[in-house]
């Protein structure tokens, strides 16, 4: 048996309605999702600090949460593992013809290129739409990133570096006096100005705010000590 038809298993047997465990049993998609979430970052900060024997644990635990999500849908006949890593397949196949189909490589930026165009193609033969694939629950930075690129294949405008500090300089030059509120919209727009800033820069705007946090924690840690100042 592989291991992965053990974990399988392993899934069928904590979600047994006679002999499972209670916990696993009350799951639901929504309720599984903060965990989601929370294993998908922990894998962030085990390679961003370099620790792949952590990195090793965090993954299964990522995998884990696919599976869970997977026995659930089997249990309501929509869905198994096995068809969602057939559809993977299919997906990453058609997305990459240069490697298993005819086409020529165009090197990095261009098979770039030939990806995004093969998933608009997919958007549009499914509906979906020209938000569709840009989650509402990504982190708001990352979000806002992609709503400028989506935005750019639509026909808007995309600010380049130069005019997006511009944007975030001018929201916070302004910066209102006393109203709540329009402090608000001003450091919302000053966000909105850094992502696309982080965009035109290819800059991950979440790692980049990740690395400064690590780098303030240091200091914490720094001031925290006896007879320490921090640098």
């Amino acid at each position: 048996m592989s291991e992965m038809q053990e974990l399988l298993d392993l899934m069928a047997a904590l979600r047994d309605p006679a002999r499972g465990c209670p916990w696993d049993r009350a799951q639901t998609y929504a309720s599984i999702v903060p965990h989601t979430i929370e294993e998908a970052y922990e894998v962030a900060d085990a390679i961003e600090r370099g620790d792949l024997n952590e990195l090793r644990d965090e993954l299964g635990d990522l995998l884990f949460q696919v599976v869970f999500y997977c026995r659930i849908a089997e249990e309501q006949g929509l869905f198994d593992f096995a068809q969602v890593a057939a559809g993977l397949v299919a997906k990453m196949v058609r997305r990459h013809p240069h490697v298993f189909g005819d086409a020529q490589s165009a090197g990095v930026e261009g098979q770039t290129a030939v990806w995004e165009s093969i998933k608009a193609g997919e958007r549009s033969s499914t509906g979906g739409g020209p938000l569709a694939g840009i989650p509402r629950a990504l982190p708001a930075l990352t979000r806002c990133a992609k709503l400028i690129k989506r935005g750019a294949a639509a026909g808007l405008p995309a600010p380049d570096a130069d005019q997006a500090w511009a944007g975030a300089r001018a929201a916070l030059e302004n910066w209102p006096a006393s109203d709540r509120s329009a402090r608000e919209h001003a450091l919302g727009r000053a966000l909105f100005a850094l992502g696309a800033l982080a965009r035109a820069s290819d800059i991950d705007p979440e790692q980049a705010l990740r690395q400064e946090n690590q780098r303030y924690e240091q200091l914490i840690l720094t001031a925290a000590e006896p007879h320490s100042s921090p640098l």
